[in-house]
């Protein structure tokens, strides 16, 4: 859920689990480290889901932004 609403990453559970897991390694590894997560699915089938229940159908300024940041990424 944090990566859809903060980053507009909308990732399932594995991918979830793949960011999370790069997240401790990172928090831990020396400064300058590059860490590669490469996350393996989309969150769209979970959607209908409770791990989507609380985001919003319409996007707040802040969602909006973010995505006019990332041309080459919007879906659509």
């Amino acid at each position: 859920r944090k990566l859809a609403a903060q980053e507009g990453i909308l990732t399932g559970i594995s991918g979830g689990a793949t960011f999370a897991v790069a997240r401790q390694i990172a928090e831990q590894a020396e400064p300058g480290a590059v860490i590669l997560a490469m996350l393996p699915d989309t969150g769209e089938r979970y959607l209908s889901t409770p791990l989507f229940e609380n985001i919003e159908e319409v996007m707040t300024e802040d969602e909006r932004a973010l995505m006019k940041s990332t041309p080459g990424y919007q879906m659509g």
